[in-house]
């Protein structure tokens, strides 16, 4: 087993934050962390000169690498020793095209510089910032095996993925003048030497790589001396004052996307401010869920506000009044009345959006690259393209018939005002009755749409263990209701009383001047967002608390790391082991967890896949915390240097108060059993 860190810097770039390499901190730590194998990887340049150096001085596997600003992404690219001179000047010819931060080179650019790419080691940013696009990867799939991830979370995925990458985790560390700690991120796998060849071939098995050196990937290291975690359920003993939460703290400051569950930070010793922040909460959920669920009736009611109904009741008067006059004139026409142009309506432009709409489609069909295998899964770009050629040939004759139409309304709109200029007879009113039938159907869609959305029912349901969430909708049942959701100054009434006739219910609105026009959605129906106990009631004072443990911790799904320090210090243990534990356990199966307890609700109760346990030592007059860490059954604990301690002993003081308390406490349970 071999423990290997293939993403180092040492020299900095246009694309890199300026630092001054330090090799005795580099050379520290490789000591520290008892690296076998190291590659330099600065961005886009390699310096033959210093690599010479360092792997001179650092006396183990020093491989020679550069990682490249490829299609976006970042690429390592790692050599042998062989040709040093060639590969140094490959690698300018990369720095030469990259001259500025935002520039990158392609993969033809690639293959062209290095030419056989089987030669190299080649290793893309697969789930970590800046990624290498999934097309891009196929696109050199012959040449990649593996893929950098960025957390131990991220790793235990790919490893679980039967379609992922082999996974590797290293440390991208600046080894630049005053840095104190080093980075825990390297990758051990199953080789005896560390040529570029074993690495290679040790790339293609997802059995052959680990976070730890013996214990594969249900570890990963956690701190720079070599301590490890499980990237399962991890509990953390001790006395007080041992280092428990020290050792907690220094985790979360110490690793990024890390979601951090304080001590007493869920108690609540104030009732009225814990129902106030509650309610907020509430509030605020309310208020997105709402806006999720009336977001299409809101791009209906926009299309609404935009007709005229008065406009459009006048311009068929007028028209119908002009008929008439024009009837009752009959006999009274002259030669230029009676021409045919003197009443022609205008032709009516054809509605292109759609058509517009779904060559926009085809065209991001047609060059999307990130889903490029599953559209060609379904539908071939061939097809594709000729759907586009067919969309566009319409398009153009639909535009030619419309720009025809535009040319013959501008001849008949002259020739009769010419005639008008001639004539004292009246003539008949244009109306677009397309146009005025189109929008009386839209405001008859849209009563019957309001109905719909007014209708009582229940729009999103989840359940947090014994907790239920509720999101339903309720009609307005009064004035004052309006006048709360508004939380304005404004008098509703005159709208409530034709509440359910939502055209004159949006003529009031309309009337309310400091209503938001944005807003008017907002009073067709309300939206109630609860959190229901197993019984169906709202949440009391205590179960307020509950639920928020229970949701921070089902939330950590979205965090690389879940801490908790002492849960049992404001819940109660019955409340712990039916549902904070099952929870937890829930969780752990996909984000490492790591709780700090003195408690044996948790910490034994729980049956966590590693314990560790801290404890406070005084050397030169100053506190070291050392950590003894195994599995549960096992009977020493043992620190990372060898020192052993005894886990029975540790299990019973830290979570029963010792043998004594246990031994008390069992007879006087059995006293109240029999």
């Amino acid at each position: 087993m071999r423990k290997i860190d293939l993403h180092t810097h040492t020299k900095p770039s246009i694309s890199d934050s300026d630092f001054v390499f330090s090799l005795p901190k580099m050379k520290k730590y490789v000591d520290t962390l008892s690296i076998d194998c190291i590659a330099i990887t600065n961005h886009n340049l390699f310096d033959l000169q210093q690599f010479n150096t360092i792997k001179q001085e650092l006396g183990i596997t020093v491989l020679p690498g550069i990682e490249i600003n490829l299609e976006k992404g970042h690429l390592l690219l790692i050599s042998e020793y062989a040709e040093l001179e060639d590969f140094e000047s490959k690698c300018n010819k990369v720095e030469a095209l990259i001259n500025s931060p935002e520039k990158f080179i392609s993969v033809d650019n690639l293959k062209e510089i290095f030419i056989d790419l089987s030669r190299y080691l080649l290793i893309p940013h697969y789930d970590k910032s800046p990624i290498i696009r999934p097309e891009i990867i196929a696109e050199l799939s012959e040449f990649i095996t593996s893929g950098e991830v960025a957390s131990a979370k991220k790793f235990k995925y790919c490893i679980n993925d039967i379609d992922s990458l082999v996974p590797v985790l290293f440390s991208d560390l600046r080894f630049k003048e005053g840095m104190t700690d080093f980075s825990p991120r390297q990758t051990f796998i199953d080789i005896d030497d560390t040529s570029l060849r074993a690495i290679k071939t040790c790339l293609l098995d997802k059995e052959k790589v680990f976070l730890v050196r013996d214990e594969g990937h249900s570890f990963f290291q956690v701190f720079e001396n070599g301590q490890k975690l499980s990237t399962g359920l991890n509990v953390i003993l001790g006395e007080r004052s041992s280092g428990k939460s020290y050792t907690l703290k220094r985790i979360y400051n110490d690793y990024e996307n890390v979601k951090y569950i304080k001590q007493f930070e869920l108690l609540e010793t104030d009732e009225e401010k814990d129902k106030k922040r509650f309610n907020n909460l509430l509030s605020t959920k309310q208020s997105s869920v709402s806006e999720i669920y009336l977001k299409e009736f809101k791009s209906v009611l926009d299309d609404v506000q935009k007709i005229d109904r008065k406009e459009n009741e006048k311009e068929i008067e007028n028209y119908l009044s002009s008929l008439l006059k024009v009837a009752s004139e009959e006999e009274k026409k002259d030669i230029y009345s009676k021409c045919v142009l003197f009443n022609e309506s205008k032709y009516i432009e054809t509605d292109n959006d759609t058509l517009k709409q779904l060559i926009s489609s085809t065209k991001l069909l047609i060059e999307n690259l990130e889903y490029r295998e599953i559209i060609d899964k379904h539908i071939t770009k061939s097809a594709l393209i000729s759907l586009l050629l067919e969309l566009m040939e319409n398009y153009g004759k639909a535009e030619e018939l419309n720009q025809k139409k535009l040319w013959i309304n501008s001849i008949i709109s002259n020739v009769k005002n010419e005639l008008k200029s001639n004539t004292a007879s009246a003539s008949v009113e244009d109306v677009d009755f397309y146009k005025v039938l189109q929008e009386k159907e839209k405001l008859n869609k849209f009563e019957k749409i309001v109905g719909f959305v007014k209708k009582e029912k229940i729009i999103e349901q989840s359940d947090v263990r014994r907790f239920k969430i509720v999101a339903s909708t309720k009609i307005f049942n009064g004035a004052q209701e309006l006048l709360n959701k508004s939380g304005r100054k404004a008098v509703f009434k005159d709208a409530f009383d034709v509440y359910d006739n939502p055209l004159a219910y949006l003529d009031e609105l309309d009337k309310i001047a400091i209503l938001p026009e944005t807003e008017y959605h907002k009073y067709f129906v309300d939206v109630e967002y609860q959190i229901l106990n197993e019984h169906g009631i709202e949440v009391s004072g205590g179960e307020r608390s509950e639920f928020n443990l229970l949701e921070k911790i089902q939330n950590a799904h979205h965090f690389d790391l879940l801490l908790i320090d002492e849960p049992e210090s404001s819940f109660d243990n019955l409340f712990l082991k039916n549902e904070v534990n099952e929870q937890i356990k829930t969780i752990a199966k996909s984000v490492p967890v790591i709780i700090v307890t003195h408690n044996n609700t948790v910490g034994a109760s729980i049956k966590p896949d590693y314990v560790l346990y801290t404890k406070k030592v005084i050397v030169d007059k100053r506190p070291i915390f050392k950590i003894f860490s195994g599995y549960p059954s096992d009977n020493k604990l043992k620190t990372v240097s060898g020192e052993e301690t005894d886990n029975y002993d540790i299990m019973l003081n830290c979570l029963e108060a010792g043998d004594i308390a246990y031994t008390q406490r069992g007879q006087s349970y059995e006293i109240l059993k029999n």
